[in-house]
């Protein structure tokens, strides 16, 4: 059976604007563009979009990406006002087949409902994925695209079947494939072979545990990334303490 490989960066409440989310978006797709040809153009529902294309093409301008987080808006059922403290939320993807879809929530400083998290979901078949999985460089290089725009707490790369396997508890920080761990987190400890340790600029560190795919299927792969993450977890990264509410007269 085929893994879900995805791409994930998630990290807590931060309040930022629509323009500063824009900004960190725009960043992004430019960055994102150069992993992966196909990775150029996202599109998402909208009226009137071209026949033929998968939907209303998004344009990677700050100016742009702001009038659709705007619109984005989680708002009252009563007097439709807008709140606040959820931020903003988006969804695109690239191709009408084989897509990958982008799940982006940003701006979220309630400590309820969840992190916010910029998410790609990758392809279950096609050539993307195959590339993806062939050239870990590449995802190694979305991650850090992902670190550098968005300043996560933590990104990985992995499947949803190696998570279901190695998360102990929702909320925790996730161990896979390919990991980013902000400095804010704490000191990273020594690493057995073959643990490849890059950092990301001051941010933090992209942990590659493998040079070849990991696979939930694959009892070694497991064990060795359920160890990773024990020595982790002894070193403080793991289990992070649950948000506090904002104080409302900040």
């Amino acid at each position: 059976m085929a893994e879900n490989y995805y791409v994930g960066a998630y990290w807590g409440p931060r309040r930022e604007t629509a323009q500063e989310c824009a900004g960190r978006m725009e960043r992004f797709l430019h960055m994102l563009a150069r992993c992966e040809p196909s990775f150029a153009q996202w599109y998402m529902a909208g009226r009137s979009f071209p026949r033929g294309l998968p939907g209303s093409p998004v344009v990677p301008e700050a100016k742009e990406l702001e009038k659709l987080f705007l619109k984005s808006r989680s708002r009252t059922a009563i007097g439709k006002e807008p709140v606040e403290d959820l931020g903003f939320s988006r969804s695109m993807w690239n191709a009408k087949k084989d897509a990958t879809d982008i799940h982006l929530t940003c701006g979220k400083y309630s400590p309820w409902g969840g992190p916010n998290v910029c998410l790609l979901e990758l392809a279950r078949t096609g050539a993307v994925l195959q590339r993806l999985l062939l050239q870990p460089p590449v995802l190694a290089e979305m991650l850090t695209s992902m670190a550098t725009a968005w300043d996560p707490d933590f990104a990985v790369a992995t499947s949803s079947e190696m998570v279901a396997l190695v998360e102990r508890k929702m909320g925790d920080v996730r161990i896979g494939w390919l990991t980013y761990l902000s400095r804010q987190l704490g000191t990273l400890p020594p690493l057995p072979a073959p643990v490849l340790i890059e950092p990301v600029g001051t941010l933090g560190w992209l942990l590659i545990l493998s040079p070849e795919p990991m696979t939930a299927s694959n009892p070694e792969h497991v064990a060795f990334t359920r160890r990773i993450r024990d020595m982790l977890d002894r070193a403080g990264f793991i289990q992070r303490p649950a948000p506090e509410p904002e104080d409302p007269h900040r």
